[in-house]
């Protein structure tokens, strides 16, 4: 078996440059996740590594599969010097060991809820996992392994996470977007949903 981790760290890094801090994280039960933090300019970005280290298993499969499944980490794009959203790491890498713990398959347009706000004084609890391949291309490994995809993460406000449950994900980006919303601003305010 190949370790992963070590050409995921290396797709980060030629897509985001160096990481100027790394936190790491263990829940009982769990493999090890670490938060990288790479700053550019204006913009703070927060990205798992861990989360790829595994396969994603379908909740209702009786036994995993070591190999073969869909492999992600989690990547935050935050405006820098607005809110301490360093105190994110904690709930990025509890949203990237949840295929581990909850037997999830975190894809995209899903939405990941960490019950407290993802850092002190956030209007967010929650985030909806975008399309990858903008900012960090998939990382393609060798058969028969699937690539590791690298999902944006936009966080939500209570009342868009709850209108995206009803209309789902497409039409709440569509209304982010033809309102200009910062997805990036870490106080910015529910988009208008009326």
């Amino acid at each position: 078996m190949v370790d992963v981790l070590p050409l995921v760290e290396a797709r980060l890094r030629s897509a985001l440059g160096e990481p100027d801090a790394r936190a790491a994280v263990t829940f009982l039960g769990t493999d090890r996740i670490e938060v990288l933090r790479f700053r550019s300019e204006d913009i703070v970005r927060y990205a798992t590594l861990g989360m790829s280290a595994q396969p994603m298993s379908d909740p209702t499969a009786v036994i995993a599969d070591p190999v073969k499944g869909p492999r992600a980490e989690l990547v935050l794009s935050v405006r820098g010097g607005l809110a301490d959203t360093d105190k994110a790491l904690r709930p990025l890498a509890v949203l990237a060991a949840s295929p581990q713990v909850e037997g999830v398959i975190v894809a995209p347009g899903a939405s990941l809820d960490v019950g407290e706000p993802l850092w002190p004084g956030a209007p967010f609890s929650s985030v909806l996992v975008a399309e990858p391949g903008g900012l960090v291309e998939d990382l393609v490994l060798d058969e028969p392994l699937d690539p590791v995809r690298f999902l944006p993460l936009l966080p939500m406000t209570a009342n868009e996470a709850a209108w995206k449950r009803v209309h789902g994900a497409q039409a709440l980006q569509e209304r982010w977007l033809t309102n200009g919303t910062d997805l990036r601003d870490p106080s910015r305010k529910s988009v208008p949903l009326e």
